[in-house]
């Protein structure tokens, strides 16, 4: 049975949720905004986070970063791992492995990336969310990128300003090792958010937007 999670505001819930992202920076760019209006609206929500390549400064940036986006969690679990980055193609086997461990946890939501990102290594992890997680809600987020490669989303959150903000202040503040990047900017970040919001009719004109590939709608 597929596993059902419940978008209506409960307090008192307390879902599982598992964020996965190749890079130390996947998760927050393509759904920090939304991870942090869920810990908003559940604040007894569980969440674990796995960065699966990340070396040097990378690892703690990446710590530093999830604690901060996940400091409204009331429990959490923030791994990271050295599988090698732009090889993930050529390391299957060790990181199909690696996702059987997460197996028990069950999770309610999982975030993963874009199953048509044209990266290899958010390709693969894209690819083993769904072998592993079968009878779960996956959402997969995206990534601006210099591949030009973002799709059509059909599932969208709606975020307010202040949300947004939030989201962009801690990306930069985390990830100086990024801060050369030609894509790395506050504008691209406000640019996605505006461009999903404007295609959702978002009242308070931002959204982060998602592919939603089997949804089941309980009656």
């Amino acid at each position: 049975m597929i596993k059902q999670f419940s978008l209506s505001e409960q307090p008192d819930y307390s879902p599982h949720i598992l964020c996965l992202g190749a890079h130390s920076d996947d998760i927050e760019i393509g759904c920090g905004g939304t991870i942090l209006k869920l810990l908003k609206t559940y604040p007894n929500a569980k969440v674990t986070w796995v960065v699966f390549s990340a070396t040097g400064s990378r690892i703690d940036e990446a710590k530093a970063s999830a604690a901060s986006f996940l400091a409204g969690a009331k429990e959490k679990q923030i791994v990271v791992k050295d599988f090698r980055d732009g090889f993930f193609p050529y390391t299957g086997a060790d990181i199909k492995a690696f996702f059987e461990t997460l197996k028990p946890g069950n999770p309610d939501l999982v975030f993963t990336h874009f199953r048509n990102d044209r990266h290899q290594d958010h390709r693969v992890i894209s690819d083993l969310a769904w072998n592993t997680f079968r009878d779960h809600l996956i959402l997969e987020y995206e990534i601006p990128k210099y591949d030009g490669d973002l799709g059509t989303p059909n599932f969208y959150t709606h975020l307010d300003k202040e949300t947004c903000q939030e989201k962009v202040r801690l990306l930069v503040q985390h990830f100086g090792t990024q801060a050369n990047k030609h894509w790395f900017t506050e504008e691209t970040f406000f640019a996605s958010l505006r461009l999903r919001g404007i295609e959702s009719r978002a009242p308070e004109h931002y959204a982060e937007a998602f592919y939603g590939r089997k949804i089941v709608l309980q009656l």
